[in-house]
């Protein structure tokens, strides 16, 4: 079965922008910040996702990637 991983983390270390930069640049919770950065998130917002992406100045999958089953 594919799952869907976020990528945040990967993107922040590029671009040497902390998580707490990316909070206040887009005026997302820490928290909130964090769950993403850690790929702990259940349900993408994309309201969330559109803020980080103009912060990022990227495109959305920039911050997504489909990890395809093996099998």
């Amino acid at each position: 079965m594919s799952s869907i991983r976020l990528t945040l983390k990967e993107v922040l270390e590029q671009r040497g922008i902390t998580r707490y930069e990316l909070s206040q640049r887009t005026g997302i919770k820490y928290p909130i910040v964090d769950k993403y950065y850690k790929n702990k998130v259940i349900r993408y917002d994309s309201a969330l996702l559109l803020k980080m992406c103009i912060a990022l100045d990227c495109e959305i999958g920039d911050l997504i990637e489909v990890v395809k089953d093996p099998s």
